[in-house]
């Protein structure tokens, strides 16, 4: 049984096509607003604590920062950005999780938090969107599996196996039971074999 291929897909590592192409550039404007989103994190972190009301936990804004970095990074340098698309998803629900609980707080900024928190909620869904859309471009394009129930075993008996590689049915070639043409063991079997 042979398998099956379509014209519009191609093969990539392992079992799975390259997904849709609108879908792979949405992930790559996901990853390049990763990289602005991490370089102002890491640059700003200061001002950013401040206009937050999240005084001295400027070193906590970095460390997202860089994860942000390293998520854009793994987006626009994979093949199929599945797994980043992801990530990107685990560390969206670390940042809503940090701004919930600065938000439930007593903070002199919980409208600049309210309006960070739905920002990360607005990029959240697309971040979901995205990662679900590749996840099923990825499952469409699976490769078929191959069903190997009817199989009934070898082609022949083993009488009618021998002698094949010859052509002669049934006549076992004595270069394949242990010894050479001269009738002296082949390199490599013992004697003991033959």
């Amino acid at each position: 049984m042979a398998m099956q291929h379509t014209e519009n897909r191609q093969p990539v590592s392992g079992r799975w096509s390259q997904p849709d192409p609108a879908t792979i550039a949405m992930a790559r404007g996901l990853g390049v607003v990763s990289l602005a989103l991490g370089a102002m994190e890491i640059t700003g972190a200061k001002s950013l604590s401040r206009m937050l009301g999240m005084e001295h936990q400027e070193n906590l804004i970095r460390m997202c920062g860089a994860r942000e970095i390293v998520q854009g990074v793994g987006i626009l340098s994979s093949r199929d950005p599945t797994m980043w698309m992801w990530a990107r998803v685990a560390g969206d629900a670390l940042d809503i999780g940090l701004l919930a609980r600065e938000l439930g707080g007593r903070r002199p900024k919980t409208l600049n938090l309210g309006i960070a928190l739905a920002s990360v909620l607005g990029i959240t869904a697309m971040d979901i969107y995205c990662a679900r859309a590749l996840g099923n471009e990825a499952k469409r394009n699976a490769s078929p599996e191959i069903d190997f129930s009817k199989r009934t075993g070898l082609p022949a008996t083993a009488v009618g196996r021998h002698g094949r590689a010859r052509g002669t049915p049934g006549h076992t070639p004595t270069d394949w039971n242990g010894s050479g043409t001269d009738g002296q063991p082949k390199v490599g079997y013992p004697a003991e074999a033959i």
